[in-house]
């Protein structure tokens, strides 16, 4: 095989992985970005949120609130998916570990179809455990 087409087969083999990102994988970039207001367009009408000591239901525009004041006093700066659940087509779960300028923090979301699109319906984060 000639190595020109290397770039090409290098392509073709990685845009099925691009193409067939989920919302947990695309929640999960936008949480990398400290995008509260693109997160927050896949809120559920109201959201469940535990935010270090603050939790409750919360309307979608409340929960963006407290999601951007989290992003701003912590830059994110990597994120790694520990955990994903997607056995059950109306449920997906995912659990992060979001590295910042303040520390590490444990993010883990639930997804829940309605309407054929997946809304966040909880939202937790927690200082990680060391």
């Amino acid at each position: 095989m000639k190595l020109r087409n290397l770039p090409l087969l290098t392509l073709l083999f990685l845009l099925p992985a691009a193409v067939k990102a989920g919302p947990i994988e695309k929640i999960a970039e936008l949480i990398k970005q400290g995008n509260a207001h693109e997160i927050a367009t896949y809120f559920a009408g109201s959201v469940d949120v535990t935010i270090a000591n603050e939790a409750g239901v919360y309307s979608k525009a409340q929960a963006e609130i407290m999601l951007d004041k989290f992003f701003k006093d912590n830059k994110a700066h990597t994120i790694k998916l520990v955990h994903k659940l997607v056995s059950n087509a109306n449920y997906n779960y995912a659990v992060l570990i979001l590295s910042t300028d303040k520390g590490k923090y444990r993010i883990a979301y639930t997804l829940k179809e309605n309407a054929k699109v997946m809304e966040i319906i909880e939202m937790r984060i927690e200082a990680e455990k060391t």
